[in-house]
């Protein structure tokens, strides 16, 4: 493939497991120079950026900032153009198994829900993580310790019993809880939260956080993308602010998430108020 052409797959897919290459200690990701082409305009510009693993982080910017895309090279789903000085590791390495990823990072995004057929039950759901994909074949061969794993995944959740009732008629929070569960199957060390709280009312938006901080709390590092700062939660160590493809600031959260900072981030002005640790936004 020529130089600055887009990589459809990651390098040489089926080399190096994550899970038996990486240590601990290694980034979850580590970008240099990366691009990133989508719809013909560049989602990431030529960003450097170091994710550490085992730091709750939250990822902030306006619509269109390329945050969805960041989260979703995390994922393994995008890759950079390639170039001279362009790198991209994950979890330590420079190649590595797709699915290997997705065992070891749980996924939960408002367009994960959508995706999910609505004749599903909340047990197909919730097992698919087990195969990063929607719904479960026969193929998959699915296993019995598999369906009990998922059936407490699904209660550690406040969703066990969901598992039996169709998706399509559940509430958007119970959705949600289900796709919590769906990405805890495989016990994973990081949680990628894609705007994790959208269309939710009130009452499953503080429900859901309250679980996010427990598994915190527990040792699940969480990654949240999302451009509402009250949907960040107090154990969020570090902020990473985009804006037009490229790092607009990053660093301790304390020091990130000022008004003025958002002010010039939102182009408008803000008054940030913070409270126990969650934040809210005023206008200035």
């Amino acid at each position: 493939m020529a130089a600055g052409s887009c990589s459809a797959r990651p390098p040489d897919c089926g080399a190096q497991t994550a899970g038996t290459a990486a240590a601990t200690h290694e980034p979850l990701l580590e970008l240099a120079d990366v691009t990133v082409v989508r719809g013909g305009r560049h989602a990431l510009d030529g960003i450097t950026l170091t994710i550490p693993r085992g730091r709750n982080t939250a990822v902030l910017g306006p619509n269109g900032a390329g945050k969805s895309t960041l989260l979703r090279m995390l994922n393994g789903e995008f890759f950079p153009l390639r170039g001279p000085g362009v790198r991209m590791r994950l979890l330590g390495r420079d190649r590595w198994n797709v699915f290997d990823i997705r065992r070891q990072l749980g996924v939960v995004s408002h367009e994960l829900q959508a995706t999910h057929h609505g004749w599903l039950s909340g047990l197909d759901v919730v097992c698919s993580g087990f195969f990063a994909s929607v719904g479960v074949y026969r193929h998959q061969g699915l296993t019995e310790a598999q369906r009990r794993r998922a059936g407490a995944a699904a209660r550690s959740q406040g969703a066990g019993d969901l598992l039996e009732r169709r998706f399509d008629t559940l509430s958007s929070g119970e959705q949600r809880r289900l796709l919590l569960a769906r990405a805890l199957v495989h016990e994973p060390h990081t949680l990628l939260l894609d705007e994790p709280a959208t269309g939710l009312d009130l009452q499953a938006a503080f429900g859901l956080m309250q679980r996010l901080r427990a598994l915190a709390a527990a040792g699940t590092t969480l990654i949240i993308v999302t451009h509402h700062v009250e949907q960040i939660p107090p154990e969020v160590e570090r902020v990473v602010l985009l804006k037009a493809g490229r790092v607009f600031a990053d660093g301790p959260k304390d020091e990130v998430l000022t008004s003025e900072t958002l002010s010039e981030l939102f182009e408008v002005g803000v008054q940030l108020v913070d409270r126990d640790g969650w934040f809210q936004v005023l206008p200035g």
